[in-house]
């Protein structure tokens, strides 16, 4: 059978989540395809790369025409993530195949782990980035430009590796880096519009290593795309926090589970 109804059902979890919060396209994916379905690390971060730019892509345009997305920091990311995830997929390449698969399924798990600690701390860090803007306003605007390029770079080399941190780790970075610019819809749209052009190139490397699964995708975003529009569409009116803490909490013991 062509679809298959345990990969659609995972794909509709995700991709509300991603609508919603625009976090879970590969923090949430790739360990449920690692634990639940027992998928191989390389063909799991392969699959998912496709599964998150084209579940994203339907996301954006909603957000988009509802003038969400902050460009100038999109920009300033894809500076930083864009040249570093082409690399890293060039580099990733060249390794043999049983290296890869030996340490890329924990390289996941603690990424996922990371990630999960910096949703859950959230609000504290964006309130500690909150006093240093208001504290120091000229030296912490100056900084933002460089530092949103460093933090591009971080996610790239994240997301090109384990194809986890462009929502979540993004999410984090950009309230502590614009934590009075930023508003709840804003940082979501921002968020996913930069992770999409991030997934394809990172995703590029892998398709043309013959590593993603076209039927698994398939399946995936037969579930993905109905509901990530209807999370997205729920955006506006629902606040994602503590969508977000619960996601946190369920990404810990995630990342646990896959490191241990």
């Amino acid at each position: 059978m062509l679809i298959d109804g345990g990969y659609v059902v995972a794909g509709a979890l995700t991709g509300f989540m991603v609508g919603l919060t625009g976090v879970g396209g590969g923090a949430l994916m790739t360990p449920i395809l690692l634990l639940f379905f027992g998928i191989a690390p390389t063909t799991a971060i392969a699959t998912d790369l496709w599964f998150a730019a084209i579940t994203k892509v339907a996301a954006a345009r909603i957000h988009q025409r509802r003038g969400r997305v902050d460009w100038q920091v999109v920009r300033r990311l894809w500076m930083g993530s864009l040249p570093v995830a082409a690399l890293t997929v060039l580099v990733v390449a060249q390794g043999s195949h049983a290296a890869r698969v030996e340490w890329l399924g924990k390289a996941v798990g603690l990424v996922v782990l990371v990630t999960a600690v910096g949703l859950l701390l959230a609000p504290w860090l964006s309130a500690l980035a909150r006093g240093r803007r208001l504290g120091h306003p000229q030296e912490f605007k100056a900084m933002q430009p460089l530092m949103t390029v460093l933090a591009g770079a971080v996610l790239g080399l994240c997301v090109a590796l384990t194809s986890v941190g462009a929502g979540t780790l993004g999410t984090v970075m950009l309230l502590y880096l614009y934590p009075l610019r930023m508003t709840p819809h804003k940082l979501v749209a921002t968020d996913i519009v930069h992770a999409i052009p991030l997934a394809v190139i990172a995703g590029l490397g892998y398709l043309m290593a013959g590593m993603t699964d076209g039927r698994m995708l398939l399946s995936l975003l037969a579930g993905s795309l109905p509901a990530v529009v209807a999370g997205s569409l729920l955006a506006g009116r629902l606040n994602g926090r503590p969508v977000q803490m619960l996601l946190g909490l369920v990404l810990l013991a995630t990342g646990l589970k896959t490191v241990l």
